[in-house]
């Protein structure tokens, strides 16, 4: 095709011109699907069972926060647990739980007490501390007797929690 037979040929102009269009909307769709992704997976706050469970399989450290919005101490690990959320997307996936607001999302968890911590390694099994530094509590299965949860009942520090996260393979640079 030469540039007179397009010139000529106004059903080859809006040809072109729609193949161009349609190539610029599906890389601006491409991206707005990443982007979408990307804050789907950095955000803090779950809503369903199902997000608990893309939070375990995405292949990153987990550290899953039981509280509420009413709760003192859980009000003060809040922008801990933002800041974190944000500044480790990629490295980490954190997650806030209001038990209040939606307790069915709490059952299967031996939580106690709130804030109560879940800590899930990159495959989502419970991650395994090398020590007793942070008063972890390791739950077992009843049936199998197999490590079934790690938790830390109460509030965390943001040293704490980035201490922690290091033990879990998070590089913090």
């Amino acid at each position: 095709m030469n540039f007179r037979n397009l010139q000529k040929n106004p059903w080859l102009k809006i040809s072109v011109l729609l193949l161009v269009a349609v190539a610029i909307g599906g890389i601006w769709f491409a991206k707005q699907r990443e982007k979408a992704a990307k804050a789907d997976a950095a955000a803090l706050h779950v809503t369903s069972a199902e997000d608990l469970a893309r939070a375990r399989s995405s292949g990153l450290p987990v550290v899953i926060d039981f509280g509420a919005d009413s709760c003192a101490p859980c009000r003060e690990m809040a922008p801990v647990l933002e800041e974190l959320s944000r500044t480790l997307q990629g490295k980490a996936v954190i997650k806030f739980v209001d038990v209040w607001k939606y307790q069915e999302l709490a059952e299967g968890y031996p939580l106690r007490v709130i804030p109560t911590q879940f800590f899930f390694d990159r495959d989502g099994k419970p991650f395994t501390p090398s020590d007793a530094r942070f008063g972890m509590i390791l739950y077992a299965d009843r049936d199998t007797r197999q490590h079934a949860f790690t938790a830390h009942e109460g509030g965390m520090t943001r040293e704490q929690l980035l201490s922690v996260l290091a033990e879990m393979g998070v590089r913090l640079d």
